[in-house]
């Protein structure tokens, strides 16, 4: 299973220099219910609500969408052994969290920060 951040979610989106491959999108896909206001935050910031509104819609339909539970709210609270910013913290426990379900868990992402921070985790990084 993949866990999507939200950088590539974005970089697929707005078609920004970083493209995920096509193969990526057959995968089974999850993240944090993060990525959804990540992503709408985003699109209207840009003002690109109505020109990718429905694109927003059919991504977020396609990722299964782990809810902020508090197990995941417990583990974002814990230390991390790397320095995180606060929705890095949400998305690396809800990763944890799957894990501690016994889900194999890739991460993709194109945020260097957050990787350095999955790795010192062990949680493996997607070539993409």
């Amino acid at each position: 299973m993949i866990y999507l951040d939200t950088s590539v979610a974005l970089a697929h989106l707005l078609a920004e220099d970083h493209s995920p491959p096509a193969r990526l999108w057959r995968e089974t896909l999850v993240s944090s219910r993060l990525l959804e206001y990540e992503l709408w935050t985003r699109v209207h910031a840009r003002k690109l609500t109505h020109s990718h509104g429905e694109h927003v819609r059919a991504l977020v339909g396609a990722v299964a969408l782990l809810e902020l539970a508090p197990p995941v709210l417990a583990r974002a609270l814990e230390p991390f052994p790397r320095a995180v910013r606060t929705l890095e913290a949400l998305h690396l426990a809800s990763i944890e969290f799957l894990r501690s379900q016994g889900q194999t868990v890739v991460l993709a992402s194109y945020d260097e920060r957050f990787l350095a921070a999955a790795r010192a985790l062990a949680i493996e990084v997607a070539e993409i």
